[in-house]
């Protein structure tokens, strides 16, 4: 029957656990345990409740006890930049703000004070983002300076889980990387920029790669599960884990798609010039050292805020279907606008804003989506142009993996807006790239190729081409 391997894929609005083995060189894949998430109104801020999504980790491992089904080790993977803070006796300090909270209001501007945008970029390949993890540290130093104080270590989200399994503290490359602190050509800590910053350095601990062993189980954790384990430190950074799961051959773009959209290409080295930075791409690590050069759009989350304010009628297909049939809907709206961030009702934002610029407002469901589709698929269109120029070559095909994989009708317009052959899936890329990074860890597959070709064989991939997007 081979081993088991258990990926632990949290989301900003839903995790799961999927538990994976090879099969004659395959890898077969299913779903054991599914819980949601979501941000809390904590002090008047946006949350996460870490408590709660640990019990959901702890009742999906022991879900794999009660099939029969024992993993030999497991991964976390979560989204990035979003931190948590131990005090010296190693409990939670202050509280896990989300990505979404608006405290890091103006902190650019502080930051900017003390380093350019330039030199800041130019330090680090991260594009500016208001939830990366620099201008949230800045907001707690400005805002909550005593809970800085009394922070001996900071962990990213599933770093963090991984030591409450194992009690091992460990910051995994692919997540650190996002927070925009981290030197690219050092991979290490920019502690003179941490330094600068009047960030308090020692709560920053070792980076370590993806494939690198945490520990065993805590014997009190393994008592209430039912089994002990290996805890790997996958690409703990979902879109990192997607990105392993890519399954290209060669050069070629790739749209991770979910609640965000990651488009981008993977190279060997950072490009921080001025030229990229000022098409506000981005150098997210990858597994191996790679470096994800991508650029981050605002993805289904809009579609998906939608959906909720028609009080979940409709599934994503069905917006899809209502969508085309609205036909070529003329309004657009730049989907990277930060009011689509976190707006109180994203149809009256997305309303307003076809308003203000003098367009058709969408007034049915299908309308909205088609205007969000499409004006998505414009956006891909010009970030291709983008990565083409800079990095100096041409890009036949583009990869789509993730939930948007799904999204046919999208699928079909990112090769038309794009000119491009689209090929999509597979659908559960996250969970994908998370067992993968184990099963190189155990020798499975001698390389990630191989594992990238043995994922093309095992999952459905569709294929759009441009012509027939246009048909």
């Amino acid at each position: 029957m081979g081993n088991y391997y258990l990926a632990v894929d949290i989301g900003a609005s839903s995790g799961r656990h999927m538990l994976g083995r090879v099969e004659n060189g395959k890898i077969r894949m299913e779903e054991i345990y599914r819980f949601d998430n979501g941000m809390v109104k904590k002090d008047g801020h946006l949350c996460w409740d870490l408590e709660k999504l640990f019990r959901e980790i702890l009742k999906g491992m022991a879900e794999c006890k009660k099939i029969g089904k024992i993993p030999s080790c497991m991964g976390i993977d979560t989204w990035a930049v979003d931190y948590v803070l131990l005090d010296r006796d190693g409990n939670v300090a202050g509280n896990t703000y989300g990505y979404r909270d608006s405290r890091t209001q103006g902190m650019d501007d502080v930051v900017y004070r003390t380093v350019t945008p330039e030199e800041l970029y130019a330090g680090t390949g991260i594009q500016k983002q208001m939830f990366n993890t620099i201008y949230q540290l800045t907001a707690l130093k400005e805002q909550e300076p005593q809970v800085m104080e009394r922070a001996e270590k900071m962990l990213l989200i599933p770093d963090y889980f991984a030591y409450r399994l194992t009690g091992i503290a460990k910051t995994e490359y692919t997540n650190a990387t996002t927070t925009q602190l981290v030197n690219p050509a050092t991979k290490d800590w920019d502690y003179g920029l941490i330094g600068k910053l009047g960030i308090k350095a020692s709560i920053f601990g070792e980076i370590t790669m993806a494939g690198t062993e945490v520990g065993r189980l805590k014997e009190e954790i393994a008592e209430q599960v039912g089994y002990d384990l290996q805890v790997i430190q996958t690409a703990t950074h979902d879109t990192a884990s997607a990105v392993v799961a890519v399954p290209a051959k060669g050069d070629a773009l790739y749209i991770s798609s979910g609640t965000w959209s990651l488009m981008g290409v993977e190279q060997d080295e950072a490009n921080c010039s001025e030229e990229s930075r000022k098409a506000n791409l981005t150098n997210e690590g990858g597994y191996g050292y790679r470096y994800r050069f991508l650029k981050n759009i605002m993805g289904l989350w809009m579609i998906q805020s939608v959906r909720h304010e028609y009080g979940d009628a409709y599934s994503f297909a069905q917006l899809c279907e209502m969508a085309a049939e609205c036909g070529s809907f003329p309004s657009r709206v730049d989907v990277n606008d930060g009011r689509f961030l976190a707006p109180e009702s994203m149809r009256e934002e997305v309303c307003a804003v076809c308003r203000e610029s003098g367009q058709e407002e969408p007034k049915t469901p299908g309308e909205m989506a088609a205007v969000i589709y499409q004006s998505l698929a414009e956006s891909y269109g010009e970030t291709v142009k983008e990565i083409e120029g800079i990095t100096g070559k041409h890009y036949d095909s583009i990869h789509i993996v993730g939930g948007g994989a799904n999204a046919d009708y999208l699928n079909r317009l990112t090769a038309e807006r794009t000119g491009r052959t689209v090929h999509s899936g597979p659908t559960e890329a996250t969970a994908i790239g998370n067992l993968t990074v184990q099963m190189l860890k155990n020798g499975e597959y001698g390389s990630l190729e191989e594992a990238r070709k043995a994922i093309f064989d095992s999952f459905e991939i569709k294929t759009f081409e441009p012509e027939q997007a246009k048909a």
